[in-house]
């Protein structure tokens, strides 16, 4: 039967350095706040010098016998500890591994698609472990999966180098790239969109003379004139009615018309 443990309500401690009045052996070597050696001396009269100068005693090598302990004001201590820390894990670069796969009869748009993810992925700085999968038969033929491997590390040339060249692991072939200089550098833009190309508007035709062809002119028809049916001549403009069919004759002599 198992001991049940004893409920501790006692609070966890979130600094396990041990400070002023948690220090607890008898004596310790002192370093005082200009970093000399004091010498071993009591607990309480390097508290007690500690305090003389508005300072805290703080145990920075409890594993020495006697410990050691300096003299320093540790809240701006810890401060300058998390600076340090986060200043740290601000210059460190966090490179991800990204997988994709190919296979060894890859159409070639299933590839040109294929291939830009993996560039996206140099891009943004991550390595590309590119896998080529086999399958039945197509184990016995690795020559076409090296040859798609060897295009793609020579067509992504600028954008990644070869980490690891193509390697057989049973049925699968593995090659890892890793994000080039000049990406790591950033001379390299990221997934930048490519910048549309204007196309300027069309240019109004001109004539082949260069001059536009003048409005065709419109004469109006003279006030008296009415306008024929289709298919029959216009009337006379002497009043008298044409027949149709047959044309006026005058006669000069008498002026009639027959």
């Amino acid at each position: 039967m198992p001991v049940p443990r004893r409920l501790d309500r006692r609070p966890p401690e979130r600094d396990t350095t041990r400070t002023n009045e948690r220090i607890r052996v008898p004596e310790v070597r002192l370093i005082d706040d200009e970093g000399n050696q004091v010498g071993v001396m009591a607990t309480a009269d390097a508290l007690a010098f500690a305090q003389e100068r508005e300072l805290d005693l703080v145990e920075v090598a409890p594993e020495a016998k006697p410990p050691v302990c300096r003299v320093l004001d540790y809240s701006k201590y810890k401060y300058e500890q998390a600076q340090k820390v986060k200043a740290a894990r601000k210059h460190q670069q966090q490179i991800t591994v990204r997988e994709i796969k190919f296979r060894p009869k890859i159409a070639e748009h299933d590839y040109a698609t294929k291939k830009a993810h993996v560039e996206r992925f140099l891009r943004h700085k991550d390595k590309v472990k590119v896998t080529i999968m086999f399958r039945g038969r197509e184990v016995t033929h690795p020559e076409r999966g090296i040859a798609i491997l060897d295009r793609l590390a020579e067509e992504l040339a600028a954008y990644g180098v070869v980490e690891q060249r193509p390697m057989q692991e049973g049925r699968n072939m593995t090659m890892l790239m890793a994000p080039s200089k000049a990406v790591l550098a950033g001379q390299v833009d990221g997934d930048a969109p490519p910048a549309a190309e204007e196309t300027p508007p069309p240019a109004a035709q001109a004539a082949p003379d260069g001059d536009a062809p003048p409005a065709a002119e419109q004469t109006p028809a003279p006030a008296g004139a009415q306008a024929a049916p289709d298919g029959e001549p216009p009337a006379a403009d002497n009043g008298v009615a044409a027949t149709p069919g047959t044309a006026p004759v005058v006669r000069e002599a008498d002026g009639a018309v027959s």
